[in-house]
């Protein structure tokens, strides 16, 4: 083949592609100056001050590129959390955009952990979700629980608005934490904006806020986009609430209503071990729907029996209950080695050999050690 037919070739080839690029872009709306107007309207309507530059365009190209088909693949928890993040933050008068954060932070997955421990819908870390009214034990990670771990976090962002008395340093101090942007602001100069002390924040922080605008503007542009999302679906105000007075598992309460055990789990998350324990010193609720109320209210004493005889029978023994960052006593098991038994706790190998004034990483089966837990470990 000579030369002047290769770049013919060339030449239909990179035509092709372009055409297909351009029609591509149109195929998304992808145009700029209208994502541009969209996003101006949206700053208009918002508390939250709305900065459109080439970061905030380039994530937004980014979203819809890349995260269409995964907000089409997961549109039912968008319908199901988002109404449920509105209510809680227009009750506190927030801005009711900042429902779009536990899709940056956990793509709204409940049970979601990151690798610094931070958890949940909203990605709270262990201090932060105690400082908030979040309870924390072997059985439990409210963390996890969409209702309580939603008002924990809104309660959070109004004390870091009330600290900076902006929004856009409130949310970057919401991934980051108030000293850093104290940090950030003194390395800056003084300057309160945050695409001024931008440059002086760390990378995740510096591209939370061009992120989180991209889905803001995604998602308040989601027809326009193709993402159909039924805003009036409700999913979760389907569900109530029922006390919980004894120990029993969601398999037992599955089978007592007749609902399938994994939605029930996915109704409540926060149950580490799929058991909602009895304490004196918490109430317990579970999530059901609502038309199975009566019937669980009606049942609810021959639940407790079965529970109650299941339990005595149980061949393996119910996990321990302990609350985090108290006093454990550990029996070490076949197979235990320190480093195994820090990582499932939270821990440091140090912190327990000086807890037990261990000398050497030697440990045998059922020796007992003293361990301060920090998380909550897998069943």
């Amino acid at each position: 083949m000579n030369q002047n037919l290769l770049n013919f070739c060339f030449l239909i080839v990179f035509s092709q592609n372009i055409f297909f690029a351009q029609n591509h872009f149109e195929e998304h709306n992808f145009n700029k100056d209208t994502i541009k107007e969209r996003f101006n309207k949206l700053n208009q309507k918002t508390m939250i001050e709305l900065y459109y530059n080439e970061e905030v365009e380039k994530k937004i190209i980014q979203q819809l590129t890349y995260k269409l088909k995964f907000y089409n693949k997961n549109k039912r928890n968008l319908e199901f959390y988002l109404p449920l993040f509105h209510e809680q933050l227009s009750n506190e008068k927030l801005p009711v955009e900042l429902k779009y954060l536990p899709v940056v932070e956990s793509n709204l997955n409940p049970t979601a952990t990151s690798k610094v421990g931070a958890t949940g819908l909203w990605q709270l870390m262990f201090y932060t979700a105690i400082e908030n009214g979040l309870v924390m034990n072997s059985y439990v990670d409210e963390r996890m629980d969409p209702v309580k771990s939603t008002k924990a976090a809104v309660r959070y962002l109004k004390k870091l608005f009330d600290i900076h008395k902006d929004w856009d340093l409130a949310v970057a101090s919401y991934n980051a934490g108030p000293r850093t942007i104290s940090k950030a602001i003194q390395r800056s100069g003084g300057y309160q904006n945050y695409w001024n002390i931008r440059p002086f924040l760390p990378k995740e922080t510096a591209n939370y806020i061009p992120s989180f605008f991209a889905t803001m503007y995604v998602l308040e542009y989601a027809k326009e986009h193709m993402i159909y999302i039924d805003n009036s679906s409700n999913y979760f105000f389907r569900t109530d609430s029922v006390l919980i007075s004894q120990k029993v598992s969601m398999s037992q309460i599955s089978k007592a209503l007749n609902f399938p055990n994994q939605k029930l789990i996915d109704l409540n998350p926060s149950y580490v071990h799929k058991i909602v324990p009895a304490t004196e010193s918490q109430e317990n609720y579970i999530y059901i729907p609502d038309s199975l109320v009566t019937e669980f209210l009606d049942s609810e004493k021959d639940i407790y029996e079965l529970a109650r005889k299941e339990f005595e029978s149980r061949e393996k023994p119910l996990p321990s209950f302990f609350s985090i960052n108290s006093k454990l006593v550990y029996k070490i098991k076949y197979g235990d080695f320190l480093g195994k038994i820090a990582k499932s706790f939270g821990v440091t190998v140090s912190q327990i050999k000086k807890w037990n004034n261990l000398k050497t990483d030697q440990i045998k089966e059922n020796q007992k050690i003293i361990i301060f837990p920090k998380k909550i470990p897998k069943n």
